[in-house]
């Protein structure tokens, strides 16, 4: 394998790890029970996804 000529500096080298994002989600409202939800997320509090039942969340009765 071949080796590397010149040393990279520490600042060309976190350059590469600037790909984040520091943002908070996008949060929105649960169609079915109020609670907020991030957006493609099953809700937590009832389990609906797009206005249907996703899973079956424990201890909670359906509507």
């Amino acid at each position: 394998m071949p080796h590397p000529k010149h040393r990279f500096s520490v600042t060309r080298s976190k350059k590469r790890r600037t790909h984040y994002k520091a943002e908070l989600p996008t949060v929105s409202n649960c169609s079915n029970c109020g609670a907020a939800v991030e957006y493609h997320r099953v809700c937590p509090e009832c389990g609906h996804y797009r206005g249907k039942l996703a899973i079956e969340v424990s201890g909670t009765a359906e509507k």
